[in-house]
């Protein structure tokens, strides 16, 4: 398999999830890089007025996360630990994650994310861990 036919097939297998099919997001993914894209709805306000922190983890983690699955072709990766810094509030227009693997040994990736706005401000930013699980990627998790 090609790294574009894995890169693919990683996309339709985020695009397959119920939760992103809700929140409308969508993904790019290159070798140890992923961009979330992901509209500002009024749904998915908090109390006061503007995108719930929900939805910052949301991008955040899955283009960290999609980031670390680009190096990984035979399995699913899983998130160990996420820490999430949000810095501004967004009510409108759509948001962009970044996610690159910044380190990665045998059996983990340390991956790092920033969410802009669509004035490119960041609004948050976020790292992780995440290893290699026992799941492979098959047509049965949306891999294909």
């Amino acid at each position: 398999m090609t790294n574009s036919e894995h890169f693919t097939k990683l996309e339709n297998m985020m695009h397959s999830a119920s939760f992103v099919q809700l929140a409308g997001a969508k993904v790019s993914i290159k070798k140890g890089e992923a961009h979330i894209i992901l509209p500002v709805k009024k749904e998915f306000y908090h109390a006061a007025g503007a995108m719930h922190g929900a939805l910052y983890f949301l991008a955040l983690d899955n283009a960290a996360f999609f980031a670390a699955n680009s190096l990984v072709e035979n399995f699913f990766v899983l998130t160990t630990s996420f820490t999430t810094y949000i810095t501004r509030p967004v009510s409108e227009g759509v948001v962009k994650a970044i996610g690159k693997v910044v380190y990665q040994n045998r059996s983990q990736f340390i991956g790092e994310s920033i969410l802009y706005d669509s004035n490119d401000n960041e609004i948050a930013r976020a790292n992780g861990i995440f290893v290699k699980s026992k799941i492979p990627l098959s047509d049965k998790i949306g891999y294909k």
